[in-house]
């Protein structure tokens, strides 16, 4: 590891967040001797973030601890355009009202990971919105297009890619990098902020906007990425098999969300703990030392610890507990999910409805071939149903995935 001064950067290289920085030595010496307020960028297209956005917002909860200030920067007016990096078609446009009110919902998984208030070093939130929809077209091609060539911008692999599989880009899309590099600007003249954070693949829109700020106010501002996060098995965080592992409890929850880390895969318990907990560094490297059957302690360590984070001690705590019983005394526990039908149900139809699996076709299969259960009992008709009863019904999906049809 490279030998930091700021705690910032110490931290942050020990727990395995750096992939890219822009003058390393010189934002470690700015982060050992002041407060470096940070941002991060999120657009708003859904009621909540998902687990693959879950390092980005670790990263601005240890810029706090570390005694900086994190920015949370959501995209009011940059989800209303698209960022193309990574996508294969053109975004879908979402009405003002539906981003807004995502916005309200994003920012009470933000209010679990960071302190937000009036202080130095306290966390805010702004909607980017309030300052690019101000700008007038004709103003923005003068002051702010002049630094950007068509030429540049056409390397970037947002745009590349498009072009080279001959898919659609919209001339919206092509000006997300613009507006994005001008949030940096504006964050940098009006609020200070010095550095802007991310993932690896935003490294070019950052140094846009490094340049911009640099350009025109003289700005010294600095960048930070971190590493592609993936599984072992090489799938994308965020992804399980029956879909994105949200944030919120009301689009996924408590026992999932434990459940999903409680299920991480050996190799990946050591990386996930540094990123994803905090937990002590020699307290990580004590648990990913464990072998054979013991790392079962170390996973249920990271479930126990990640869903705590983001849901509150009750919840991880209720959602370890309802796992000990499913598992260890064969019982069915009270957070497992659960859905309310009035009359009964096919197998088929409550293995989707409980999102165990992604369609009636993966339903089937699941029954063909033995992994599904009804109170404890195999079920190999596809046709099969769940008559009525007073009490919840348990119904597995395989051997990790257990929930409750509750009949009234």
């Amino acid at each position: 590891m490279t030998a930091y001064k700021s705690d910032l950067l110490r931290q942050l290289d020990a727990r395995g967040y750096i992939h890219q920085t822009t003058d390393a030595a010189a934002l470690d010496a700015l982060a050992s001797k002041e407060i470096v307020p940070g941002y991060i960028g999120f657009d708003a297209t859904a009621p909540s973030l998902h687990v693959g956005n879950l390092v980005s917002i670790m990263l601005l909860r240890r810029l706090q601890q570390a005694g900086h200030k994190p920015v949370v920067v959501m995209g009011g007016g940059t989800t209303r355009i698209g960022d193309p990096t990574g996508k294969d078609e053109v975004r879908k446009m979402l009405t003002d009202e539906t981003i807004e009110a995502n916005i309200s919902s994003i920012r009470t998984a933000f209010e679990q990971f960071l302190t937000f208030g009036d202080g130095p070093t306290d966390a805010v939130m702004v909607n980017n919105h309030d300052w690019l929809g101000q700008l007038g077209y004709i103003g923005l091609l003068q002051e702010v297009g002049t630094h950007f060539t068509v030429n540049r911008m056409l390397t970037f692999d947002s745009v590349k890619l498009r072009l080279e599989r001959e898919q659609p880009m919209t001339f919206l899309e092509f000006n997300y990098m613009i507006l994005q590099g001008y949030d940096f600007r504006h964050l940098s003249k009006t609020m200070g902020v010095r550095l802007q954070m991310g993932g690896s693949d935003q490294w070019g829109n950052i140094i846009n906007g490094m340049e911009l700020a640099r350009r025109m106010d003289g700005a010294e501002v600095f960048g930070l990425t971190t590493p592609l996060i993936t599984k072992a098995d090489g799938s994308k965080m965020g992804k399980s098999v029956s879909g994105a592992v949200w944030l919120n409890r009301e689009q996924l929850p408590d026992y999932d969300y434990w459940q999903f880390w409680r299920n991480t895969d050996d190799r990946d318990v050591g990386k996930f703990l540094r990123l994803f907990t905090d937990l002590p560094l020699d307290e990580i490297e004590r648990l990913e030392s464990l072998e054979g059957s013991e790392i079962n302690i170390a996973k249920i360590a990271l479930a126990n610890a990640a869903t705590e984070l983001c849901r509150g001690a009750e919840a991880s705590a209720l959602a370890a507990e309802t796992a000990r019983k499913t598992f260890e005394e064969g019982t069915s526990g009270g957070d497992l999910p659960t859905i309310d039908v009035s009359t009964e149900i096919s197998v088929i139809d409550a293995l989707v409805a409980l999102n165990f699996v992604a369609s009636k076709k993966e339903a089937r299969r699941m029954i063909q071939g033995g992994g599904a259960r009804v109170a404890d009992a195999a079920i190999t008709d596809e046709n099969a149903m769940i008559s009525a009863q007073s009490e919840p019904v348990k119904i597995s999906a395989g051997k990790k995935k257990h929930g409750l049809i509750r009949f009234g």
